[in-house]
């Protein structure tokens, strides 16, 4: 089974790279841009009977700082 983990900074935690993302988008002359907040994407191929509390464990203990971050467990559909 494949997944995906989408992990986000917490809001009013400071984010540099999306700072530094936004101020080049504007020095490319991109207007319009209010805010940029950069993440991550972690995909795992997993074994079908993966529980989703078990890939919540991997988020909490490995995958996300949960102290600053967020997380969102993706579960792809088989093609």
């Amino acid at each position: 089974m494949k997944v995906r983990i989408h992990v986000s900074l917490k809001p009013g935690v400071l984010d540099p790279q999306g700072r530094a993302v936004h101020h080049a988008l504007e020095g490319l002359g991109f207007s319009g841009v209010d805010d940029v907040r950069v993440g991550r994407l972690i995909e795992l191929d997993v074994a079908d009977d993966t529980s989703q509390e078990q890939l919540e464990e991997m988020c909490r203990k490995l995958l996300a700082n949960t102290v600053i971050e967020n997380f969102r467990i993706e579960t792809m559909e088989p093609a």
